[in-house]
């Protein structure tokens, strides 16, 4: 959809959208969804409701609740969770719905943010192109305190279940489409990591052509052969011949850029082409070095300058939820010892000056490319001449929020005050037990739910842990051996989270129900069921959305289906299978 963010200022002014008086415009509260830090120290997502009615607050905050969950359930958001602040801004509309939805002659509506179906109802348009008000939405994104254009993402929801989003400067998605909740984080591909759209097409049932250009910019679209790709080290070189995180290996496929041939993307299918799948490795790489480079890596501690050497000298390192980042100490280009804190005096400074630098690094698997690496670097003058007066602070400034539980496998820390004479020791304990001692905790493969508990300074926080993998349950039609004949249904229902699946080991796909009915089970066909120009529950490949163009083959067969499911504190839940045989 990045091709139709172009178009958005364009169509709203062929639109003759009015932007509606400052003065006129509904009141609106911002209600904290997840705080993990300052406004300025994290990457702030502002979630938008229009066409809410004041009634119909409670059905915007379960929409909110449900794409952020969704989110927590991808990767990077899944690790990087902790680098967002999520507030919703509620706004109770006059009137219920959007603009021409579903279709040109529907009516228009009074909304605060204007949003409209068809690109602000514009005939050219498409259906699923779904504007904003961008005036309007930045105006009510300022109510949040401290958040600007610079640190935050605007995603708008609109109150209805017609299939529609739009990425740019902006996101927008449908609220209540069985599939809105994908439409998000492949909105966001397009506004916070500049990814393409992968389709083969530009407007549903109309195939694309064949690309002409020279060597796309983007970062995953090429028309260079794999060799070239690994002897030019270029684009996705580094990711061939591996297993794709969206199915299939890493290679190169022919599509995208909106055309079916002479262009070629990393993956056979992925979230940029196909909503429900996950990044491939080349659109993660890129999401985790955009997430980043939204927050200060290194955010605090000792400022820059001279210091002495008669001190601890502090760095403030983010936290992701996964894994804790590397930091590295030097001086004179000499590696010391140290974590989040340096004692000088343990390094024997001989007497002048000398250079301290701190780089902290993200060690993270997701990025390959030593040029986007997400790093940071702190450097001081150590002036032994300079007497430091002792200094303390509170015992606890901040750490892993305590409201909401967190998962089985986080990285939960403590950040304690700065004194320049002492290091204040962390200690940690599970169910009770001493755990050990240190800035961070990491937690293990325990299953269920456990008490966690840090103490420093005379001050105790607590944490619920959640290592409880959400189970799930698939219903299918009664058959003996699950044989079934041209058709059957899957239903999954998670325990908690969202449930996911892939068919004879392809790449997992969010289960959302039905496309045009989240309630309906998921039907699987031998060439799937055509709605809106796609074809859903294909067992001919791999029994997910394709291309309305590709050559699809027949699903009869044997068909192995996995499923599972993501909660919104990143525990998997165990993972379950079924074998079906289809016949004609």
């Amino acid at each position: 959809m990045s091709k139709w963010a172009g178009l958005v200022a364009a169509l709203l002014i062929a639109a003759g959208v009015a932007t509606p008086a400052y003065a006129a415009e509904p009141a609106a509260s911002v209600t904290d969804v997840q705080v993990t830090g300052p406004v300025a120290q994290r990457f702030n997502l502002v979630v938008l409701g229009d066409g809410y009615t004041a009634a119909e607050q409670p059905k915007f905050f379960a929409d909110v609740q449900r794409h952020v969950s969704t989110l927590w359930s991808l990767e990077p958001f899944k690790s990087y969770r902790s680098y967002f602040n999520v507030y919703a801004v509620s706004i109770a509309s006059p009137e219920s719905g959007v603009d021409c939805d579903p279709d040109l002659a529907s009516p228009r509506k009074d909304t605060p943010l204007n949003m409209g179906f068809w690109g602000g109802c514009t005939a050219a348009s498409v259906q699923r192109l779904l504007t904003v008000d961008d005036d309007a939405a930045q105006r009510y994104a300022d109510l949040v305190p401290g958040t600007t254009r610079a640190n935050r993402q605007i995603l708008a929801l609109a109150n209805s279940g017609t299939y529609g989003g739009a990425g740019g400067t902006y996101a927008t998605a449908s609220g209540g489409n069985a599939l809105s909740a994908l439409i998000s984080p492949h909105e966001l591909g397009h506004s916070l990591g500049g990814l393409d759209d992968e389709y083969d097409y530009y407007a549903r049932n109309v195939p694309g052509g064949a690309y002409e250009g020279g060597e796309p910019g983007s970062i995953h679209h090429t028309v260079l052969t794999t060799r070239q790709l690994r002897d030019q080290h270029a684009k996705w070189y580094r990711w061939l011949g591996e297993p794709s995180e969206s199915g299939g290996t890493i290679g190169r496929f022919e599509g995208g850029l909106y055309t079916q041939t002479g262009v070629w993307r990393p993956s056979e299918h992925s979230m940029m082409k196909t909503l429900g799948y996950a990044f491939d490795q080349v659109g993660r790489e890129r999401m985790t070095q955009r997430i980043s480079a939204k927050v200060p890596l290194l955010g605090g501690g000792t400022p820059a300058g001279t210091i002495g050497a008669d001190r601890v000298v502090w760095v403030r390192p983010m936290h992701p939820v996964s894994h804790r980042l590397d930091v590295t100490w030097t001086l004179d280009g000499v590696k010391l010892r140290g974590s989040d804190s340096l004692d000088l005096r343990q390094a024997h400074v001989k007497p002048g000056k000398h250079t301290l630098t701190a780089t902290v690094a993200d060690p993270t698997p997701f990025v390959r490319d030593p040029a986007v690496r997400p790093a940071a670097t702190r450097t001081w003058t150590v002036d032994t001449s300079v007497t430091t007066p002792p200094t303390g602070g509170p015992a606890v400034v901040a750490s892993t929020p305590t409201a909401a539980p967190v998962g089985g496998h986080d990285v939960v820390y403590v950040e304690t005050g700065e004194p320049t004479g002492s290091v204040p020791q962390v200690r940690w304990a599970l169910d009770g037990k001493p755990a050990g001692s240190g800035p961070d905790f990491a937690l293990g493969e325990s299953r269920g739910t456990h008490r966690l508990t840090a103490t420093t300074g005379g001050t105790t926080l607590t944490w619920t842990v959640d290592a409880a993998g959400p189970t799930t349950t698939a219903e299918l039609p009664p058959a003996k051996d699950n044989v079934f004949h041209g058709s059957f249904t899957m239903r999954l229902t998670a325990s908690d989270g969202m449930p996911e699946f892939r068919v004879d080991g392809d790449g997992w796909h969010k289960y959302y129900g039905w496309p045009t009915d989240p309630n309906a089970p998921y039907l699987f066909t031998p060439r799937g069921t055509e709605i809106d120009g796609l074809a859903y529950g294909n067992l001919g490949s791999g029994g997910l959305t394709v291309s309305p163009f590709a050559d699809r083959t027949s699903g009869y067969g044997r068909h192995r289906i996995e499923y599972r499911s993501i909660d919104a504190a990143g525990n998997t839940g165990p993972t379950r299978s079924f074998v079906v045989t289809l016949l004609p």
